[in-house]
């Protein structure tokens, strides 16, 4: 049977995309008729498959080559690790009305401080690797602490840890690309693992850590208080600022996460190159998935879900050779629509609007 599975995923990339297509339309059905906000992003992409389906077939095409799978949806899922990565820790952020726009900048640093402790410290990759994890989750702690502690604006904070980490990752490098050629630390980014991308088993594990802890303690309920109402939430007795200052701290472990892949997908640490805007492609990650930046609620899955949209979209505007410059606008145009569908009361409008009905 997986036998004649994979062989129709080699032959027959209509196949692969049909299956993919109704996937997707049926998952986004069943959360629509559920109310969940995760449908809209899900609803999103699945047009963006089907045009895909419609223009290039080729776009679903899956290979095998020597037990690992390779193809368009293959590479959105690995290329999209990073955002997927970034966008989780930055969710739990957003939960709790903060924001982190050093992301991108710990991105380019961790994998800068990995790189060159292989090269000139001759450090083993695992090694290396915690090194720059730690490093990564002390910037997250660091922007938690002037959030919590000297009570500056988290967009402020962040910012001076986003300029500070990339002109941090530019010492350390001298301002020049760093090369490695470990085989041990490239499979992070091009390595398979049951014929997938070795990076989506982190995005799993980083994913499944984030929800049972959110989930599954009252560590999420105290995020949902702390967005809803950070005063009463104190009053009623939970910690606000120590939650704060590690929900920072992890999502600058994601981020260090992220720039191990980046830095062993492409070979190289470069500092500045790296992360450049990757931060504001988590933003968008976070809103289209459904969490609101005012704080409160959260979704997860709407997160990944958001990631692997604008990862489609980026594919999709390259293979139909759409002008990189131009590319901002549609993920632009994107992010609106989504942020109104999300919306009740825009939807509403909406529907009032194509019903004939007076807006009320």
């Amino acid at each position: 049977m997986l036998e004649k599975i994979s062989e129709a995923l080699r032959t027959n990339a209509s196949l692969t995309g049909i299956g993919i297509v109704l996937f997707t339309g049926g998952a986004g059905a069943l959360l629509l008729r559920r109310g969940r906000r995760e449908a809209w992003p899900l609803l999103g992409l699945l047009a963006l498959l089907v045009f895909n389906f419609i223009l290039s077939r080729n776009f679903f095409s899956i290979v095998e080559r020597d037990g690992a799978y390779y193809g368009t949806p293959i590479n959105l899922l690995n290329q999209g690790s990073e955002v997927m990565l970034l966008a989780i820790g930055l969710t739990l952020v957003v939960a709790v009305r903060g924001i982190d726009l050093s992301v991108g900048s710990v991105m380019a640093l961790s994998g800068a401080v990995c790189v060159v402790l292989m090269k000139d410290g001759q450090y083993p990759p695992l090694l290396a690797a915690l090194v720059s994890l730690a490093v990564a989750g002390s910037v997250g702690l660091f922007n938690g602490a002037l959030v919590t502690l000297l009570n500056i604006q988290p967009i402020i904070a962040t910012l001076i840890s986003m300029v500070g980490a990339r002109g941090v990752a530019m010492l350390i490098t001298h301002a020049e690309p760093v090369t490695h050629a470990d085989a041990t630390f490239a499979f992070i980014g091009n390595g398979h693992l049951g014929g997938l991308p070795f990076s989506m088993l982190l995005v799993a594990v980083v994913f499944v850590v984030a929800a049972l802890l959110s989930r599954k303690t009252a560590l999420g309920l105290f995020m949902e208080a702390i967005g809803d109402n950070e005063r009463a939430s104190r009053l009623a007795g939970v910690s606000d600022r120590r939650i704060k200052l590690w929900l920072y701290g992890f999502s600058g472990l994601c981020a260090g996460i992220a720039g191990l892949v980046a830095a062993s997908y492409i070979s190289t640490a470069d500092p500045d190159r790296v992360g450049r805007l990757r931060e504001l492609d988590a933003i968008f990650a976070v809103v289209i998935g459904g969490t609101a930046l005012t704080g409160g609620r959260f979704y997860l899955g709407g997160t990944l879900i958001g990631a692997l949209l604008i990862q489609t979209l980026s594919v999709t505007m390259y293979s139909q050779h759409v002008p990189s410059e131009i590319e901002p606008m549609p993920k632009a145009g994107v992010m609106l629509l989504s942020c109104l569908l999300i919306s009740e009361e825009s939807r509403r409008r909406l529907i009032a609007l194509f019903g004939g009905k007076r807006w009320q």
